[in-house]
């Protein structure tokens, strides 16, 4: 029971003692403003109706029967219409016991609710990027932060493995590649496909320019250029099951599976189902036939169905082609049908760009027209775009980072700092590789996740690792420090005379910073939130840095005392490694 609520149980029983008829829910109580002493702060104003005194004097009343009733408060103090609660220093210690004595702590007991996370979701066309890199890391820590909420959670992807966009890497392969793999290309077979996309855009455009020179206009050139033809007529020969067609999507998508897996390794996360749209478009296409049935689509005179949303302040969208294939819409919609046929999930969570908002609205509304209430549960986790020092990236154009090539960097700028500044001194090569891989990754996974998901970030990845600002570094240096603290203290008991020991204001503080883990943890599920851990975790570490600086540890000659800093340092650590375990960053022992 976090502190919180010990406190509001008291008081209510304090506030019906003293006027029964006052109804619960007027009892406001929250921390205290740091410019005031008290711990929490009982807002006096509701109950002036039942006191009939003034402010000050109702709240002098609660306090003198606080103090008399609740032995763990040492003092109080009126400040016009609050009263401002301080807690003793022995009721403190004995929290940070509990917390030491508590594994879970920070972590909830199993709520019965399941919810499913959908991050990643790439195109098979290309390698995963920078903008592939947030949403992966934002789908995992958030799947780690409501498993801790204590919901099951089950992380999915959905893999985009058919459309137009997959039929150009087919057709520029098909024309330019002669036969090559990635094998001979001596690359990653996602990026060797991704090579191809970029050929098609440049053909592409090149035969836009050339039908343009001849007098067609700008339209009519992008939907007649040969190599856009033949990209439409393999869609189509696709969803015939043309069999060679199929046997080239097979092949090139197997490669790009493989370059998926071994970047997915790399950031270490994974996935309890993955979804294909090449199956589930089909579902698709068969709730659109149920709906026109039903007459909430229509067909027009081409052939093409479409849902009119006008009335609901929205516009006309397209479900089915006139040649009758599908558009994401469609498969959209059956791959909801069929996840909630599956797990009956209380929330279905999609971890996509915010250019994408309007279609998960429309997603949601088409799904209620069409009798499927749980289509409240769905949630769209939007965030901003990451964007570079040099602008904005274009996958067509080839101008995108490529997470392969930003982790590689990463790592190599972790061992460069860490090699000027000795801290791979004393080291073997595995220790020494070991380390720059983590600090590496975690300066990546930190710099992303400590960011509110909704905003656009700018991406600086020489500004990421830094041992002594808001990084994953200084939070990594901070746990292998208080490490070194406690092994030098092996073996010997830090909880023995906790209870004589007398804390000051400053170890107090960290004490109930310590106390905020678990209700952190729990705002951040409530609101899809890696940057709530990310920030608590470093001004966690922040803290104890300043302690470390202020208070000796293990030479301090009251045992009570070292026993409390000691003790201290533990629990520090220990939040320091969850905090940093639902961001899905790793820390150290020694650094």
């Amino acid at each position: 029971m976090i502190v919180e609520d010990i406190i509001k149980s008291h008081i209510v029983d304090t506030v019906k003692e003293l006027y029964p008829d006052i109804p619960e829910n007027l009892i406001q109580i929250q921390k205290t403003r740091k410019e005031f002493e008290g711990d929490y702060t009982l807002v006096i104003f509701p109950f002036l109706k039942w006191s009939r005194k003034s402010p000050e004097q109702t709240a002098k009343d609660f306090g003198d029967s606080l103090l008399k009733r609740l032995d763990i408060v040492d003092s109080v103090n009126v400040v016009k219409g609050f009263l401002n609660i301080k807690l003793k220093a022995s009721f403190w210690l004995g929290k940070l016991a509990e917390y030491i004595e508590d594994k879970n702590f920070g972590f909830f007991a199993p709520t019965n609710k399941r919810f499913m996370v959908e991050y990643s979701s790439p195109n098979t066309n290309k390698p995963l990027h920078l903008g592939h890199i947030r949403n992966i890391l934002l789908g995992w820590s958030v799947s780690n932060i409501l498993e801790a909420c204590g919901h099951e959670v089950v992380k999915v992807n959905l893999v985009n493995d058919r459309g137009i966009h997959i039929c150009k890497s087919m057709v520029a392969w098909l024309n330019f590649g002669n036969g090559d793999t990635p094998e001979l290309a001596g690359k990653k077979g996602d990026h060797l496909v991704g090579d191809y996309y970029v050929r098609f855009d440049k053909e592409y455009k090149s035969q836009i320019k050339e039908l343009v020179s001849k007098g067609l206009e700008q339209a009519e050139a992008e939907n007649s250029a040969p190599v856009f033809v033949e990209a439409r007529e393999m869609l189509r020969k696709w969803e015939a099951k043309d069999p060679e067609t199929i046997a080239l999507w097979k092949k090139m998508n197997g490669w790009v599976y493989e370059g998926f897996d071994e970047t997915y390794g790399k950031l270490g996360v994974s996935f309890d189902k993955t979804y294909y749209e090449s199956n589930t478009w089909v579902l698709g296409k068969k709730i659109v036939e149920e709906g026109l049935s039903k007459g909430i689509f229509f067909k027009k005179e081409d052939g093409s169905v479409w849902i009119d949303l006008t009335d609901d302040g929205l516009d006309r969208k397209l479900l089915l082609r006139s040649d009758g294939t599908s558009v994401y819409m469609t498969q959209d919609l059956g791959t909801a049908e069929q996840r909630f046929d599956e797990y009956q999930f209380n929330k279905l969570i999609y971890v996509v760009g915010n250019e994408q908002n309007y279609h998960f609205q429309v997603l949601k509304l088409i799904l209620l027209k069409l009798g499927y209430q749980w289509s409240d549960e769905i949630y769209h986790l939007s965030y901003g775009m990451v964007e570079l020092p040099e602008g904005k990236m274009k996958s067509r154009e080839g101008t995108v980072v490529d997470a392969d090539d930003l982790i590689e960097v990463m790592i190599r700028t972790a061992r460069e700092v860490s090699e000027e500044l000795g801290k791979l001194n004393e080291m073997t090569s595995e220790e020494a590789d070991n380390i720059v891989n983590m600090i590496g990754l975690g300066a990546l996974k930190y710099f992303i996740l400590k960011v509110d998901p909704k905003k656009t970030m700018l991406f600086n990845p020489k500004e990421s690792i830094d041992f002594n600002g808001n990084t994953a570094s200084f939070i990594q240096y901070t746990h292998a420090r208080i490490k070194s603290v406690l092994r030098r203290n092996e073996g010997t008991s830090f909880i023995d005379e906790l209870d004589n020991a007398t804390p000051d204001s400053k170890e107090l503080e960290l004490i109930k910073l310590i106390e905020t883990f678990p209700e952190t943890v729990k705002l951040a599920g409530e609101n899809f939130s890696p940057a709530l851990i990310a920030n608590y975790t470093y001004d966690l570490a922040k803290e104890y840095n300043q302690f470390y600086h202020d208070y000796p540890i293990l030479k301090e000659e009251n045992l009570a005392n070292r026993n409390m800093r000691l003790a201290l340092s533990y629990q520090v650590a220990e939040i320091l490694k969850k905090g940093m375990y639902l961001l899905g960053i790793n820390v150290p022992d020694k650094m």
